[in-house]
């Protein structure tokens, strides 16, 4: 057999490794947290759509929740104000959150064009839309950030109407509290709670990181997959801090609130989401309830 003969039947195994999984998800809901480099990275970005869009046309129900704290603050710095931040989260007084609801509209728009580009019916929506994402006043550590809201109630009707409408949804942060004044939400929230609200089959989050380690100095550690129990003792044993302990509790949150299964992914590496959804192979890490099993063999 010659090399390009087998490098075809390379190609044919991949897709049929992927046909277990396209069965078993087929008109399932899948979030997707978008956030991190592949934001700012035109060729990652575009990557990121394709795998999404592909997604749909296999017959999955994506929906996309953005992030877009790095644009928000070069646009910060741009008009002349100082990011502030307290326990890592941006303290948005009235002038930065009108900034940052232009710069998440601006890229929630960017990321719809993105997708009509590849013969996908995409509708961005903000949180404000039809009270999509109705939340209260967040505070951190007790300490007062501004216009940074908690999710408290998700109107997932909208969602719906959207995926049976076949368009897929394109979620920009932003949020109303009870007298509609304006906040802005954390993206890893905001998909949690989306994903628990439409109890989506998988919630997948890209971010800057290969997934979660025992011990973030030593990458030979990462975990590649977490029972919820197993998640809540490396937490309670001190093993997860930083940016990973809220981003892990959130995916604890999401499974005991009806997520079957949520991926922690390296956005940064070229068609991670075909990579962990479609290959037995997978990367990153899995957080699975106990009855979950990562991969799919088949009956």
């Amino acid at each position: 057999m010659n090399e390009n003969m087998q490098q075809y039947l390379d190609k044919a195994q991949v897709l049929i490794e992927a046909l277990p999984y396209i069965q078993r998800f087929n008109r399932k809901i899948i979030v997707v947290k978008y956030g991190g480099s592949a934001m700012v990275d035109e060729d990652l970005k575009k990557q990121v759509i394709e795998d999404v869009t592909l997604l749909k046309l296999v017959g999955f129900k994506p929906i996309i929740v953005h992030g877009g704290g790095k644009e928000i603050s070069k646009w910060v710095g741009k008009v002349g104000m100082e990011p502030q931040f307290i326990n890592g989260l941006r303290v948005t007084d009235a002038d930065t959150m009108e900034v940052a609801e232009m710069v998440l509209g601006k890229v929630n728009k960017s990321l719809v064009q993105h997708v009509e580009e590849l013969g996908v019916r995409a509708i961005g929506i903000s949180g404000k839309d039809g009270g999509l994402l109705r939340v209260d006043k967040k505070l951190s550590g007790g300490e007062d950030i501004g216009f940074v809201g908690e999710v408290k109630k998700v109107n997932a009707d909208i969602l719906y109407d959207l995926l049976e409408k076949d368009f897929l949804p394109i979620v920009c942060p932003v949020g109303m509290d009870d007298d509609f004044n304006t906040y802005n939400i954390n993206a890893d929230d905001a998909a949690c709670a989306i994903a628990r609200a439409v109890k989506a089959e998988k919630l997948a989050f890209l971010t800057d990181i290969e997934g979660v380690y025992k011990d973030p100095e030593d990458p030979k550690t990462l975990i590649s997959e977490l029972r919820v129990d197993e998640a809540q003792k490396l937490m309670a044993d001190g093993y997860i801090g930083g940016g990973m302990l809220p981003k892990l509790q959130n995916c604890i949150d999401a499974i005991e609130n009806g997520v079957s299964r949520v991926h922690i992914l390296d956005g940064r590496i070229p068609h991670c989401l075909l990579l962990e959804i479609f290959t037995n192979r997978g990367i990153g890490t899995a957080i699975l309830n106990g009855e979950e099993s990562r991969y799919y063999h088949g009956e």
